[in-house]
């Protein structure tokens, strides 16, 4: 079953590659969409998929890449959206 989330990361996550290494876990999963810097801080992340792997992003968007500390993750389901690939916005 295919399924998109639309996410929003909040803590330490500008400026410590969290994009860059969202974007690569999520190549790994073989999953598409994008992910992007807010002006307010966070890391939004919009991602599709089959959905265990969807659940395998979201468990590492709970603590990112090394240097990040994730303080908070708000995740919903959307309707499905076909992207093309994984991109940096």
């Amino acid at each position: 079953m295919e399924k998109t989330i639309n996410c929003y990361v909040s803590g330490r996550v500008q400026g410590v590659c969290f994009r860059m290494s969202t974007s690569q876990q999520a190549k790994i999963l073989g999953l598409t969409g994008w992910v992007r810097n807010l002006e307010d801080g966070r890391v939004e992340v919009m991602a599709s998929g089959k959905a265990p792997l969807i659940e395998q992003l979201k468990q590492w968007l709970s603590h990112g890449p090394k240097m990040a500390k994730v303080l908070n993750v708000e995740s919903r389901a959307i309707d499905y959206q076909a992207f093309a690939d994984f991109s940096i916005r």
